[in-house]
């Protein structure tokens, strides 16, 4: 059978799977909708925490990121995974024995104000939909290749089943759901890794295959490529490019920024006891070290075969998979010197940031593209990082059904991700702002019904920042670390471990982080205030992926200013933060 029809069959029946699990345990009060009614057992919990955590970022882009940038990529590997140990031993437990339903929640009760409540929503709802962005981008990219559609038919495609499972379901839908699609995205990430690395070094665990001599020869998989990149003009994959500072600020604003995150730390309050939230984290942590240490692998492994393929060979003698992925709008050619040869070097074919194409073909039977094409380089294609792990079975010509089921294992981590994010969007409407602050006397039905409404909104504007992404999935998935972290992570740390701080110093320095964060990316990312800018304007040489760190800095010095200056928090407040760093048997 073909790739497409092998799609249909294994999407099909995960999609079907999933349904069936949102039908079996949907919602049936808030409790259930919010935290699954706290019944989640830990082992559970710890597989759904992964699929929530390794999201269209982990799956598809951050191996992609990783083939293109090399070294430099591994801020994401030390920032995520260094984050999640953060967030598990450090805030879980405390959060889980506070025993509330959202961040803004415990942000709300904690510093005794329905102002600081608001703000918290306020940077929930910016860290949420810029997350769930490179989700709904990640949807659009799988589909738009193996169901040949495009991105913005992806993207409702995928709206439309996170809409069905998050809405009905809910949490306790959503966390039996992400259980079975951990299953598919581990098996998918990994069977094709372990194939190659068998094709290639002759050994069958891709983490040590990533350190293996070429099938054959003497030569370290690692050397070839740095020799086939050297030669061609680009920087060894091994050699970073990233100056130390901006690789220190990426890596703290992806940590801290993880520790903030409202629909990650939601997971932890899913458990009976607090007890099981130290184990679950134990269980996540493990599950997700599965992809994590392979991601650098299967990097290496589809660099080294797209420059094996591609580079220098004929247009019309390059395999099937080129084609398939140009038509997608996600791969591009253009011959700059007329030789019928695909020359792949340093630089941009165009300055736009993906391929607009003309009807028709070229002489090559190429697709035609409408961009002003750069002449300053000599590269004459265009990848997008994100089709690189979609790719890479692919280009190892692979069984059909690998291709497939990789396919499917993308969809499964953006759709998991993606339902936790909507999920609170929604609490953070209905239940922080509605219920505890416009209609407090609103029943748990009434409740009920303004969350599925708030996530059903929630689901349509995440279409649109799917179909119209500032970037590519992992650099936008950053952006809304940057925001957790200059936002989030300071409240919580503080209101668990400094009795002292109050509302006013938690008010401040979380308007002041977020605000110079959204500033700065929309400055210099967006290009929304003064035009359109480079990495030379960048303040200290900081790159808005790690910008979040300083936001968090700045957050941090303005709420113990303030706190030191305005009134102590009420004695009972000091008396409950005791009360939640006193370790629990339970």
């Amino acid at each position: 059978m073909d790739v497409q029809t092998w799609t249909y069959i294994i999407v099909g029946v995960s999609f079907a799977l999933y349904i069936g699990i949102a039908l079996w345990s949907r919602a049936s009060s808030t409790k259930e909708f919010y935290v699954a009614g706290g019944h989640v057992s830990p082992l559970a919990n710890g597989m759904a925490t992964a699929a929530d955590w390794m999201s269209a970022a982990s799956f598809l882009s951050m191996a992609g990121l990783i083939a293109f940038s090399g070294y430099d990529g591994s801020v994401y590997l030390m920032g995520w995974t260094g984050g999640y140990v953060l967030l598990a031993l450090l805030l879980a437990p405390y959060l889980r024995k506070f025993g509330k339903f959202t961040v803004p929640d415990f942000i709300g009760d904690r510093y005794y104000s329905n102002k600081a409540r608001t703000v918290a929503v306020i940077s929930a709802l910016f860290v949420s939909f810029t997350y769930v962005a490179g989700q709904m981008r990640g949807v659009g990219v799988v589909f738009s290749r193996f169901l040949e559609t495009d991105i913005t038919n992806g993207v409702l495609i995928g709206m439309a089943i996170v809409f069905f499972y998050a809405v009905i379901g809910g949490m306790k839908g959503i966390t039996y759901t992400q259980v079975a699609q951990y299953c598919v995205l581990i098996f998918a990430f990994m069977v094709p890794a372990i194939f190659i690395s068998i094709q290639l070094t002759g050994n069958p665990i891709p983490q040590l295959g990533f350190g293996s001599n070429l099938t054959g020869t003497e030569m370290p998989l690692l050397d070839k490529l740095d020799g086939l990149m050297t030669e061609l003009g680009f920087t060894a994959f091994t050699d970073g490019s990233k100056s130390t500072i901006d690789v220190f600020f990426i890596t703290a604003a992806l940590m801290v920024g993880t520790a903030g995150l409202p629909h990650v730390i939601v997971r932890f309050f899913t458990v009976p006891k607090v007890r099981d939230a130290r184990l679950s984290a134990g269980y996540a942590l493990a599950f997700i070290a599965i992809l994590y240490t392979t991601a650098p692998a299967v990097a290496a492994f589809a660099r080294t075969n797209l420059m094996d393929t591609v580079n220098d060979k004929a247009y019309d003698e390059i395999p099937e998979w080129f084609g398939t992925w140009e038509e997608a709008g996600l791969l591009a050619w253009s011959d700059k010197n007329d030789d019928g040869l695909i020359q792949y070097r340093p630089g941009k074919l165009f300055s736009e940031k993906g391929p607009s194409f003309q009807e028709g073909k070229g002489k090559y039977g190429q697709r035609l593209l409408n961009n002003e094409i750069d002449q300053s380089s000599q590269n004459e294609l265009f990848i997008d990082n994100d089709i690189m792990v979609l790719a890479n079975p692919e280009i190892a010509k692979l069984p059909n059904w690998v291709v497939a089921l990789v396919a499917a294992g993308g969809l499964a981590a953006a759709l998991s991700t993606a339902a936790g994010l909507l999920l609170v969007i929604s609490t953070s409407v209905s239940h922080d702002l509605v219920k505890k602050q416009l209609m407090p006397d609103l029943s748990d039905k009434g409740e009920l019904w303004i969350a599925r409404g708030s996530a059903m909104l929630a689901v349509i504007v995440a279409g649109y920042f799917g179909i119209n992404p500032p970037d590519f999935v992992a650099a936008v998935v950053a952006l809304a670390f940057g925001l957790a972290a200059a936002s989030f992570f300071p409240a919580i740390f503080l209101g668990i471990f400094y009795k002292r701080m109050n509302k006013e110093g938690a008010i401040s320095g979380m308007i002041a982080g977020l605000g110079i964060t959204v500033f700065y990316m929309m400055r210099y990312k967006l290009g929304w205030i003064g035009g359109p800018t480079s990495s030379d304007d960048w303040w200290f040489g900081i790159s808005p992926e790690g910008f979040g760190t300083v936001g968090m800095l700045i957050n941090f010095a303005v709420a113990l200013t303030v706190s030191r200056f305005t009134p102590a928090p009420p004695k009972a407040i000091e008396e409950m933060v005791e009360d939640i760093r006193i370790p629990s048997a339970g």
